[in-house]
């Protein structure tokens, strides 16, 4: 019986599994290696003794490996365009405001709670201070390469997810939407976001409405530059 459900399954849905599968185990790999050499990769990253660009570039490389590579190899697997996933002129400025909107609550709790320190894109990565403290032009391709990895990749990263887990699933409901729904559970887990206190429940249901919300967005605007706005412009810059 399972085996023929197995064979049951359309051919598109096979394909969008299979692509899955390709993502995780890219995505894994890359986070095995890091977890396993953390303690000297972090030494490094925040060793002033080494070339600000050499720390920048390694530490972008283990984050698009973790936030990008699995995409990047289904594309050239597929032979297909990033620009078929929403990347394009039609509809950005609805998928950027609407987008940005979805972060209104987060800025709202960090205000409330105390927690604002100013606004500033990529203040978690470690060097972007290091960057921003440099001279031209190592400051232009540091920032650039932060920009790239920790903004454009792993807001991209959710969108192509997204739709590959609504190709596997195909979602009965328009709200409903399985890869918008699995992907803000995926970033409160990635991002170790949960839980019991009462502080840490609410910044982890404002973290998936974020997250389920531009994905939305981009179902609805049919363009996915505002999940990369999020990421590049709003996720670490408050």
């Amino acid at each position: 019986m399972e085996l023929a459900r197995a064979n049951n399954v359309p051919a598109d849905r096979k394909r969008a599994e299979i692509d899955l599968y390709i993502i995780l185990i890219a995505t894994f790999l890359i986070l095995g290696i890091y977890m396993a050499f953390k303690s000297l990769f972090d030494s490094f990253a925040k060793d002033k003794n080494i070339h600000i660009l050499a720390r920048t570039l390694v530490m972008a490389f283990m984050e698009f490996g973790v936030a990008g590579l699995g995409i990047t190899a289904v594309s050239v697997f597929r032979k297909e365009s990033f620009l078929g996933y929403g990347l394009r002129i039609k509809g950005i400025l609805p998928s950027i405001i609407f987008s940005a909107l979805m972060f209104v609550p987060y800025a709202a709790f960090v205000i409330a709670t105390g927690t604002f320190a100013g606004y500033m894109p990529f203040r978690s990565v470690w060097m972007t201070n290091d960057i921003l403290s440099s001279g031209f032009p190592v400051n232009v391709v540091g920032i650039l390469l932060v920009a790239v990895a920790w903004g454009f990749f792993e807001g991209f990263n959710y969108v192509v997810i997204s739709k590959k887990i609504n190709a596997r699933f195909p979602p009965k409901n328009k709200w409903l939407n399985w890869g918008a729904i699995l992907c803000g559970v995926m970033c409160i887990l990635i991002h170790g976001m949960i839980g019991v206190t009462v502080e840490n429940i609410i910044k982890m249901i404002i973290v998936f409405i974020i997250i389920y919300g531009m994905l939305m967005v981009k179902e609805r605007t049919g363009n996915a530059w505002g999940s990369v706005f999020v990421f590049v412009f709003l996720w670490n810059a408050f």
